[in-house]
Order: structure tokens, then C-alpha cells, then sequence
């Protein structure tokens, strides 16, 4: 957990534990209770915290809202945001701008992250990588990156499948 420097002032643990219940929360309550509820939990982080930006954007985003969360995702990013909140910010970004129709940056913010340490989000950065490069009339190179992505998780095929997703690759 990348908790921000915030001195005595207020408890990690339990904000933490506060937002996770208020996510739980999506989906059950009015969308603009919802905002509010969440701007109210960022306000409790120093201005301009990149954690406090990313749930902001989170939420927007979560709410269909893409132009209201692209430009809070970005501030967050440029804000210093790290540990897995800024792959989720990236990843998240990325799909934001595929929805707002700017594809060529959305490609490359996930081809940049494909180049950063493994975690557990490497599948969702393909998966992701793959929407925008059918959107960008390359779905030949998307079925390539989605079925070799796909090949490893099967308990049996996963060589052929990986065979014929490289010649997608190798064909696009």
C-alpha cells in the first residue's frame, strides 16, 4: 500500500477500509450521493494528493463520466501516483481515452506499460491494449495479443493456441 506522508493527521488503515467499503457501495446508491460520498473521503487527503485524484477519476470514470475523469487520472499521474494505484491509473486512463476516441495515445500509454515490471494487472494491460488496436483497424494484431495472452491460462491447447497466436502477430 503506497500510503502518503500525512504525519499524525489521519489514520491510513482506516481511510483505506472506508474507501473499500464505499466502492462496495457502487452500484447501490444514487450516482451523485456516490461522487459526493467519495469527494468528501479525497478531501480528507492533502490537496492535490495523487491517491485522492485517482479515486476521484475512478469514480467518474465508474460512472461513464470519461471526460470529467481523463483530465483527474492525468493530475494524479503527473502528481506522483505509484505502487499498483498507478497501473490501475494508467490502465484506467488508457481506456478513457479509447471511449473519448483519442486511440493512438491510448495505444501507447499501454504499449509503454507493457514494458514496466510484472504484476498481476499484465493481463488487463493486453486486454486493454487489445480493445484500443481494434479500434484502431489492427484486430489481426489484437486477436494475436488476446489469444497469446489466453494460451496461458488453458489447462490444455495452450502451445497451439500460443503457434497460432504468433502467426496472427507475425501476419499483422
Amino acid at each position: 500500500m503506497e500510503a502518503p506522508d500525512l504525519s499524525d493527521t489521519l489514520d491510513w488503515d482506516d481511510w483505506e477500509q472506508r474507501l473499500a467499503l464505499h466502492w462496495a457501495d457502487f452500484g447501490h446508491m444514487d450516482a451523485d450521493a456516490f461522487i459526493a460520498r467519495l469527494d468528501v473521503l479525497a478531501a480528507e487527503l492533502p490537496d492535490g494528493d495523487p491517491i485522492g485524484l485517482f479515486e476521484r477519476a475512478s469514480a467518474q470514470d465508474s460512472l461513464g463520466n470519461e471526460a470529467n475523469a481523463a483530465p483527474l487520472y492525468r493530475q494524479a499521474l503527473a502528481g506522483g501516483l505509484s505502487g499498483i494505484r498507478r497501473r490501475r491509473a494508467t490502465i484506467q486512463l488508457a481506456s478513457t481515452l479509447r471511449n473519448l476516441g483519442q486511440i493512438e495515445e491510448s495505444i501507447a500509454l499501454l504499449e509503454a506499460e507493457r514494458t514496466m515490471p510484472s504484476d498481476e494487472l499484465d493481463d488487463a494491460v493486453l486486454g486493454f491494449l487489445a480493445l484500443s488496436l481494434v479500434d484502431a483497424g489492427r484486430a489481426q494484431e489484437a486477436a494475436g495479443l488476446a489469444l497469446g495472452r489466453l494460451a496461458r491460462h488453458l489447462p490444455r491447447y495452450n502451445r497451439s493456441l500460443k503457434r497460432y497466436a504468433d502467426a496472427l502477430l507475425s501476419d499483422a
